[in-house]
């Protein structure tokens, strides 16, 4: 499909949204894409962690509003079925068991910012336009603020998504949003940086490490000390060590 560059550089796979002319927004075709190669690069023994970046200027500029206006005046259940696809992606990052990096420049905007934030580790362009301008719009920053309120304070992610004003990578990074902010031309390298370290950890610690952090996040102490217990003890059932 033209509209996802996918490529292999050794054990790191390279999703690259490519509808650089619309920014990279997200129609049905590059959601459906993106829900598939993530799928498809997680059964695949030979890729170990995965890039996800955008073509062109942006990252990715949200969603295709052309195409939601068009559901929109179909019927209701295409506008479900479309609200399905984009909650089935943002869930995959966290299910999947490879590491995942995002590589951001240029516009991650609403659903692009989304994005960003679904994958496991963020790399941003100092100059990066990062940001929920959904209000303006008349719309609510829906499905994406799943993520934002689990990664970021309360009162800076209402900020966020209340005041429709795009950050920069200095202020992503000092909000815990990015991982590492570099000039633009510096992105997708340091990105794969991140990817290929971790593509170089043991594929069952790595994988069984990213879903005890993913388990654990969200759940009291004593369940999330439960989900590191069954880690440790399927770690040492295999010869390898845990804490």
């Amino acid at each position: 499909m033209t509209e996802l560059l996918i490529e292999d550089l050794d054990a790191v796979r390279v999703l690259r949204m490519n509808r650089p002319d619309k920014h990279n927004a997200l129609n049905t075709i590059l959601t459906q894409g993106l829900l598939d190669a993530l799928h498809d690069a997680d059964r695949n023994g030979a890729v170990r962690a995965i890039v996800l970046a955008g073509n062109g200027k942006s990252f990715c500029a949200g969603a295709d509003t052309r195409e939601f206006a068009g559901l929109t005046a179909q019927h209701a259940d295409a506008v479900l079925q479309r609200a399905e696809l984009t909650t089935a992606l943002h869930l995959a990052f966290s299910h999947i068991g490879k590491p995942v990096v995002s590589a951001v420049q240029g516009n991650a905007l609403g659903g692009g910012a989304g994005l960003a934030l679904a994958c496991d580790m963020a790399v941003m362009a100092d100059d990066v336009r990062f940001g929920y301008p959904e209000l303006r719009h008349g719309i609510v920053a829906a499905v994406v603020m799943a993520n934002l309120v689990r990664q970021v304070g309360r009162k800076q992610a209402f900020e966020l998504v209340a005041m429709a004003e795009p950050i920069d990578g200095a202020r992503a990074l000092a909000l815990g949003l990015a991982n590492r902010v570099v000039p633009p031309a510096q992105v997708l390298e340091a990105a794969l940086g991140l990817a290929q370290r971790m593509a170089g950890w043991e594929p069952a610690a790595m994988k069984l490490t990213k879903r005890s952090f993913h388990r654990s996040a969200d759940l009291a102490l004593a369940e999330a000390l439960a989900v590191g217990r069954d880690a440790n003890t399927i770690m040492r059932s295999f010869g390898g060590g845990g804490q």
